[in-house]
């Protein structure tokens, strides 16, 4: 486990009640800086409602937001992607008929900077991506791991100090999947904090820090990715007991991957110049 670095994100005892059931039952959760955390669960468990009631699209009917020591939690999205919370979304948020260079810097257009500051970041941004050599591609000629890729590039223009991450895995495949911690590593190693909610457990645990498993609408476990798989309540309602079985030792230690991805992540940016 890491040491805890500056707390960014903290949700306190979030409750969220439709017809008279409580779909969110008192969720507090927390990120912080440089922390890569996974919040999972099984279809109805209350994850995606939690996780809503943290981008700004649902509103809790009680509880708190706390971002960066503000409460934002009547705040609406915008206002919080101003403050530094940065979302990517499950469905594609690309503009298929735009150029991949196009598609940043009509992020970047809403950013109070010169025309010139603004293309030059928007290059930056694909080469931190590796997507230099596709800056004059319309999106929709992009495979989906290209786009997802050009959708995180999107997301990292409005410069966000927590990235929230809806189903970052969900329709890619495996080399994408890979491509994509590994990108994830390396934000984690610029200090910023990401939030992860998928139903790719592997692949969010083997990037995580640290997860939290929800049930009924309740935080039934949180630790790391070790603490999360052998916790016999986490088992017996969302992993199944069979969980993990046919896995190889080297495999079973891709759950703790953080400092070979961080490495990976490193050698990344040696190769491509970038901070």
């Amino acid at each position: 486990m890491k040491p805890k670095t500056e707390e960014l994100l903290r949700t306190h005892n979030l409750t969220k009640v439709y017809k008279r059931r409580k779909v969110v039952d008192g969720v507090s959760i927390e990120v912080h800086k440089g922390e890569i955390v996974g919040l999972l669960g099984a279809n109805g468990a209350g994850k995606t409602t939690s996780f809503r009631m943290v981008v700004g699209m649902i509103q809790p009917d009680r509880g708190q937001v706390m971002f960066a020591g503000q409460d934002v939690t009547k705040l609406p999205m915008y206002r919080r992607a101003r403050r530094g919370m940065g979302y990517l979304s499950q469905e594609p948020s690309v503009f298929r008929n735009m150029t991949a260079l196009d598609n940043i810097l009509a992020v970047l257009e809403a950013r109070r900077m010169p025309k010139r500051e603004r293309v030059e970041r928007a290059h930056e941004l694909l080469e931190d991506l590796q997507l230099s050599r596709l800056r004059d591609s319309l999106a929709v000629n992009l495979s989906g791991g290209e786009r997802r890729r050009l959708e995180i590039s999107r997301a990292l223009a409005t410069e966000p100090s927590l990235l929230l991450l809806d189903e970052p895995f969900a329709g890619v495949d495996p080399i994408t999947v890979e491509e994509i911690q590994k990108i994830l590593a390396q934000l984690r190693k610029r200090g910023i904090a990401i939030l992860i909610t998928d139903h790719a457990v592997v692949e969010t645990l083997r990037i995580s820090d640290r997860a939290y498993i929800l049930h009924q609408g309740q935080v039934i476990s949180e630790g790391d990715p070790t603490r999360i798989i052998s916790d016999p309540k986490v088992r017996e309602v969302y992993l199944g007991q069979s969980f993990g079985e046919g896995i190889t030792e080297e495999e079973e230690k891709g759950l703790e991957l953080d400092d070979e991805l961080d490495e990976l992540g490193g050698a990344a940016d040696a190769g491509s110049g970038a901070n």
